[in-house]
């Protein structure tokens, strides 16, 4: 062979494992269904954070189906993702993803949602769901006058979260005696499902004051329920800090909700993944909590996209 040829496929070669080694390495971003505007607040904050640092990013929902979920960690883990930043399906159910993906090398980082185990995960970077909680109880105490027949509409039974923020509500309201809880049902977070459970309790229970939601999408089927039934002054409390929620409560209809700063946990988990594979090391305990501010018709203006201006 012509020794032009040899170099050139030499240099050929060379340039080839050049454009390998300088490849962006990849960051993998797992939500719930990108039509809540909460998670997908969470996925877009995620994938902007990281294509910033220069990471390549595939962004993939579960829908909160945990089979999907363990399929999603299949292919992270066959695309040698640098890392995965994780919303995930279940406390338990997700377990086995994560020890999975840290058998393969692959550092995770969960926001929004604890996994009931530790040491697997390198971050559970999680809104302080109680203290929240206890903020929007308290908001809602005062709301329903200390008085009167109220309705609990919780999440996912499988999500932590659920259990969490009911505790922190309770702790509010069951000091106060004239409150009477007299439902309490798990709509899964679903804006529909909220809205059919509200109809037929309305059916029971016709002259109830007040409704007290997980969730913010629950709270928007709620209170659209209410409004058709005629019940439209009922008191409605909602979490997560949704701009639906905000427009609602500068409109005169839900009274209150709890942001929890969705935004600033994606981001933050992105730069503990990129301090990570830099360091082997975040500088953080593995769970971290960051505290959610009461929203009400006194703030509801400063609030978009999960982010209160100051």
């Amino acid at each position: 062979m012509p020794r032009k040829s040899r170099f050139g496929l030499l240099s050929a070669a060379l340039l080839s494992c050049a454009m390998v080694a300088s490849a962006a390495p990849l960051m993998v971003i797992i939500t719930p269904s990108h039509d809540n505007p909460f998670f997908n607040t969470e996925a877009v904050t995620a994938d902007a954070a990281a294509k910033k640092l220069g990471f390549k990013t595939l962004v993939l929902s579960h829908d909160d189906d945990a089979n999907k979920q363990d399929q999603q960690f299949d292919t992270a883990i066959a695309s040698k993702a640098a890392a995965i930043i994780l919303d995930n399906a279940g406390a338990d159910a997700t377990i086995g993803a994560v020890k999975k993906a840290k058998a393969a090398g692959i550092p995770v980082f969960l926001i929004d949602r604890e996994i009931n185990a530790t040491g697997l995960a390198v971050s559970q970077i999680v809104s302080n769901n109680y203290q929240g909680a206890v903020l929007g109880g308290q908001k809602f105490v005062e709301l329903m006058g200390e008085k009167g027949e109220f309705v609990e509409l919780v999440g996912k039974e499988s999500d932590t979260n659920a259990g969490i923020r009911s505790k922190g509500y309770h702790e509010a309201i069951d000091q106060f005696t004239g409150l009477k809880m007299v439902e309490r049902q798990s709509a899964n977070w679903s804006q529909p499902e909220a809205f059919s459970k509200m109809e037929t309790i309305l059916q029971a229970h016709p002259d109830i004051k007040g409704v007290i939601c997980g969730n913010d999408t629950m709270a928007m089927g709620a209170m659209a329920a209410l409004k058709a039934n005629g019940k439209g002054k009922v008191i409605v409390v909602g979490f997560d800090g949704s701009n639906d929620v905000r427009d609602s409560i500068e409109g005169g209809d839900i009274k209150a909700t709890v942001l929890q700063t969705c935004a600033y946990n994606a981001e933050l988990a992105v730069a503990q993944a990129n301090q990570f594979l830099k360091t082997k090391k975040t500088g953080k305990p593995e769970k971290q909590l960051t505290n959610c501010v009461l929203i009400s018709d006194k703030n509801a203006k400063k609030l978009n996209n999960f982010v209160l201006a100051k």
